[in-house]
C-alpha cells in the first residue's frame, strides 16, 4: 500500500559566488595574475590601479598602508551594490614587496635550449644517410621517449613506415639504422631496455685498456639479473673469481652510468621551473614575521566611468525599456567587479589566517628548521583553530608554499599523522621518517637492516610502531629493501 507524506530536510548548496571564491582560493600565486587578467577582459567595470580616495590621512604607518587595500568604490559613491563580503582585519600582517612594481613585474629569465629530439635530428643530418635511411632514422628518433629509450617494437615501426609513408622495409634494415643512432650523444640514447642502455655507455667508455670497464661489460651481458638483485656472490661465482675488489670496482663503474640518458623530461622540459612562494617568513632576532607575497594583493578598482554611467541612468527616465536594459547591464558589471575585488581581499585574509595558525602550531620548527620539531598535525587541527571548514584549509594547503630562512616548503609538508611513544606523547611521522633515514644511512652496508630490525630499533627508542608502518615510511622515503641496499 502506497502512502503520501511530507518530509522536511535541510540541505546546503553553494551559491555561484561561493563556488567562484573556492576556485579563487585554490589558485596559487603563480596563476593569480592570469585569473585577474581573465576577469579584466570580461568585465569592463573592473580596472587595474589603486582607488583614488577623496580623503586620505596625512600620515600612516607602512604596515597600515599595505593592510588598507582599498580596491572597492569610495563610500561617497551612491551606488546600490550589495556587499557580498565584509572587509576583514589583517591583524598586523603586511604585504612584502609593495611599492616595488619594477621588481614584481620583472619576469624571470628562461634559459633557451634545444629539445632532445632536436639534438638527435641535428646529429642525424650529419650521418650522410640515403633518403630511405633518413626516413627510417626520423621515424626512429620520433619514437624515442623522453627518458631516452625506444620501447616500440621494431616490427611495429616497420608497419608504421609502410602505412604512413609507403616505405617497405624490414626489421633488420631498421635495426641497422638504429645502431647508428645509438652512437649519438648522450651516450645510451635509443636503447630498448636498461641492459642495452648501460652496455652502450660502457662500450663508449671501453678503450681496450680499462679492466674495470671490461669486467663491467661482462657483468651487464652475463650477470645482469644477478646485478639488479645485488647477488654479488653469484656474480663472483659466474665470473669464476674470489677477488671481491675485482667485482666491486666494476660495479662502481656501472653505478655511475646514467639509467635515463634522455633526462626524463618532455619536449618542453628544457625550461627551468621556478616556484613562487605564496608566503615569506623571516626570523627577525627570534621573532617570526609573516608576509604575504605582494602578487596576492593586486591593485584593482571599480571603473569611475561605469559608476558615473550608473548614476546617470538611475536619475533618468526609467520607463524606457532600452534604458532599463542598459541599467541592468551596468548594475551586473558593477556587482561582479565589487564581488571580485572583495573576493581577492577575502582570499588574502583566509591565506593569512591559515598560515598563521600553521606557524603557531609548528612554531618550534619554523624557529629552527629542525624536522624533528614537527608536531603531528592534521587539517582538522588548523580548521578548529581558525574556525573554518576542513575543505577550506585543504584547498589552501594543497596549492600553496612558504619561503623560510631554510628553504621553500609546500604547506602540505607540515601535515602528518602521529605516532605514540612509551611516554604517551604524540610525535610526527616526519620525525620517525627522519630517524629511519638516519638509521639506514649509518647502517653497515654489508649487512643492512631489514624492516623487522628497524622496527625493533625504533621500539627500543620508545616509538610504538609496527613493521608494516616501517615499510610504508621506508617506501615513502624512496629507500629500497635491505637486499637492494647491500653493497660489497
Amino acid at each position: 500500500m502506497q502512502k503520501l507524506g511530507l518530509s522536511q530536510s535541510l540541505q546546503q548548496k553553494l551559491s555561484p559566488q561561493q563556488i567562484q571564491f573556492i576556485k579563487l582560493l585554490q589558485v596559487p600565486t603563480a596563476e593569480l595574475d592570469a585569473r585577474i587578467e581573465e576577469e579584466l577582459e570580461v568585465n569592463p567595470a573592473l580596472e587595474e590601479g589603486e582607488e583614488q580616495e577623496q580623503e586620505k590621512p596625512e600620515e600612516s604607518a607602512p604596515e597600515t598602508q599595505t593592510e588598507e587595500f582599498e580596491a572597492s568604490a569610495s563610500s561617497d559613491d551612491d551606488v546600490d551594490i550589495k556587499d557580498y563580503l565584509r572587509d576583514d582585519d589583517y591583524s598586523g600582517y603586511k604585504m612584502q614587496g609593495d611599492g616595488d612594481d619594477d621588481e614584481d613585474n620583472r619576469e624571470m629569465p628562461i634559459p633557451m635550449a634545444s629539445s632532445l629530439h632536436e639534438q638527435l635530428m641535428n646529429q642525424l643530418d650529419f650521418l650522410g644517410l640515403s633518403e630511405r635511411e633518413l626516413s627510417i632514422g626520423k621515424q626512429l628518433v620520433g619514437s624515442i621517449e623522453s627518458d631516452g629509450y625506444i620501447r616500440r617494437d621494431l616490427e611495429a615501426i616497420v608497419n608504421d613506415m609502410a602505412f604512413s609513408q609507403g616505405i617497405e622495409t624490414t626489421a633488420e634494415e631498421v635495426e641497422a639504422v638504429l645502431k647508428k643512432i645509438q652512437t649519438f650523444d648522450p651516450p645510451g640514447i635509443a636503447a630498448r631496455n636498461l641492459q642495452e642502455c648501460l652496455y652502450l655507455q660502457l662500450d663508449r667508455m671501453d678503450n681496450g685498456h680499462d679492466i674495470d670497464v671490461a669486467v663491467a661489460k661482462k657483468i651487464i651481458t652475463e650477470c645482469f639479473e644477478e646485478f639488479t638483485k645485488k647477488h654479488y656472490q653469484k656474480i663472483q661465482k659466474k665470473l669464476d673469481t674470489e677477488d671481491e675488489n675485482f667485482v666491486r670496482d666494476a660495479i662502481e663503474v656501472i653505478i655511475k652510468l646514467n639509467p635515463k640518458p634522455g633526462g626524463g623530461g618532455g619536449p618542453t622540459a628544457t625550461k627551468n621551473q621556478y616556484i613562487i612562494p605564496d608566503y615569506i617568513l623571516t626570523n627577525n632576532n627570534g621573532k617570526l614575521e609573516l608576509a604575504l607575497n605582494s602578487r596576492n594583493a593586486p591593485e584593482l578598482r571599480i571603473s569611475r566611468s561605469y559608476t558615473d554611467m550608473f548614476k546617470a541612468y538611475d536619475k533618468s527616465n526609467k520607463k524606457d525599456k532600452k534604458l532599463k536594459e542598459a541599467v541592468t547591464f551596468v548594475k551586473q558589471k558593477l556587482d561582479a567587479a565589487k564581488w571580485f575585488i572583495d573576493a581577492i581581499k577575502q582570499r588574502q585574509h583566509t591565506l593569512l589566517r591559515t598560515m598563521k595558525a600553521i606557524i603557531d602550531f609548528q612554531y618550534d620548527f619554523f624557529l629552527e628548521g629542525d624536522e624533528t620539531k614537527l608536531k603531528p598535525m592534521i587539517l582538522k587541527d588548523i580548521a578548529t583553530m581558525i574556525n573554518m571548514d576542513i575543505s577550506t584549509v585543504s584547498r589552501v594547503a594543497s596549492s600553496k608554499a612558504i619561503q623560510t630562512d631554510f628553504g621553500i616548503y609546500p604547506l602540505k609538508y607540515f601535515f602528518s599523522e602521529g605516532i605514540s611513544t612509551d611516554s604517551g606523547e604524540e610525535v610526527s611521522s616526519r620525525e620517525v621518517k627522519q630517524i629511519i633515514k638516519d638509521i639506514i644511512e649509518s647502517e653497515d652496508k654489508d649487512k643492512p637492516y631489514s624492516d623487522d630490525k628497524l622496527e625493533k630499533i625504533l621500539n627500543d627508542k620508545g616509538y610504538n610502531i609496527a613493521r608494516r608502518t616501517v615499510a610504508k615510511y621506508r617506501e615513502q622515503l624512496n629507500i629500497p629493501v635491505a637486499r637492494l641496499r647491500k653493497e660489497m
